[in-house]
């Protein structure tokens, strides 16, 4: 951009730099909330659908994949944080895909060495986290744009976001299909998880479509519905209430 001004007739032409602007640092609790309910990951932004149906017959499966899920997003938004003014925008995306697998082997033989019965179950889909959209755009989109501290919350809530979503998931099709709740908690999880176990109904023959994969896209698509239908009477009520306002003041 330039400026010109005018002195005597003549006309000097000025060049008047432009300075970017500091990003702002995000607030931390906008980050919890966006990760656990305005953005979250399944529910919000609809990434991560493959491991989120097939390992969520139970509420103990959806756990342990969202606690290894939220390992490998806190880790890799605070490496990608830590690095970012040192990697060419040209080769970032390799570098990243690069760290990502590295810290899911890391996260792969940790469980296969203390929480076996956990890794035979979940199987493949712990080394598929690789290519979970979720962490990888987290990654691009926040981690290598921000500073780590900021990072690390977002790694976090993002990771507890897609947790709650496996459990509750989960939880349903469990709930539905077998009348229980984290059942074999303490043989996957350890026994520190025990206290999780219920039988909610007691002598419950149990709907065998639930835990099925059909099961498991019925009850996503009624957890969808409902949210948006939560979010519907939100937005009514943020209309609402600047016009009760008006009314009263009247």
């Amino acid at each position: 951009m330039s400026a010109t001004s005018e002195t005597g007739g003549n006309e000097t032409a000025t060049n008047i730099p432009t300075e970017t602007a500091a990003k702002p640092s995000p607030r931390y609790g906008t980050l919890m909330r966006d990760g656990l309910w305005d953005n979250n990951v399944v529910f919000a932004q609809m990434l991560a659908l493959c491991p989120t149906l097939a390992v969520t017959s139970t509420a103990t499966n959806g756990l342990g994949m969202g606690i290894a899920t939220t390992a490998v997003l806190v880790l890799s938004n605070i490496i990608i944080a830590a690095i970012r003014d040192w990697v060419s925008p040209n080769v970032r995306i390799p570098i990243f895909i690069v760290l990502i697998a590295s810290l899911v082997t890391l996260v792969d033989m940790s469980l296969n060495a203390w929480l076996h019965d956990l890794y035979e179950v979940l199987g493949l889909f712990i080394a598929l986290i690789v290519v979970n959209c979720a962490i990888l755009g987290r990654a691009e989109a926040f981690a290598s744009q921000n500073p780590v501290k900021a990072a690390a919350v977002d790694g976090l809530a993002m990771g507890l976001g897609f947790t709650f979503a496996l459990v509750i998931l989960g939880g349903v099709r469990e709930l539905l299909g077998s009348g229980t709740l984290f059942a074999g908690a303490s043989l996957l999880l350890g026994d520190a998880f025990r206290f999780l176990e219920l039988t909610v109904i007691p002598g419950y023959d149990g709907f065998l479509m639930m835990i099925l994969p059909p099961g498991g896209f019925l009850a996503i698509g009624f957890l969808l519905a409902a949210r948006r239908r939560i979010e519907f009477a939100r937005e009514r009520h943020r209309r609402e209430t600047p016009a009760k306002l008006n009314l009263g003041e009247a």
